[in-house]
């Protein structure tokens, strides 16, 4: 099914009528970096870095938790 030039004139003036005459360059505009950067995504390799960053030795030290907290707690009964 193929659309004719009479089906397409109605779509434009429903866009026309929803966005208004000023929007539709930018509605136009930001479709086609949109579809240009869908492009471009497809054809890049995924390189993605997921190695965490590294940290000083002064901010890792305070993290690290005491000994005692790791250690079971022993009841006696």
């Amino acid at each position: 099914m193929r659309m004719g030039m009479s089906e397409l004139l109605v779509i434009f003036g429903i866009l026309v009528l929803l966005f208004g005459a000023k929007k539709l360059p930018q509605l136009a505009d930001g479709m086609g970096k949109a579809i240009r950067n869908f492009k471009k995504g497809l054809n890049t390799d995924d390189d993605i870095n997921v190695t965490p960053p590294q940290m000083s030795s002064s901010s890792s030290a305070a993290e690290v938790p005491s000994q005692q907290a790791s250690q079971p707690v022993e009841h006696k009964s």
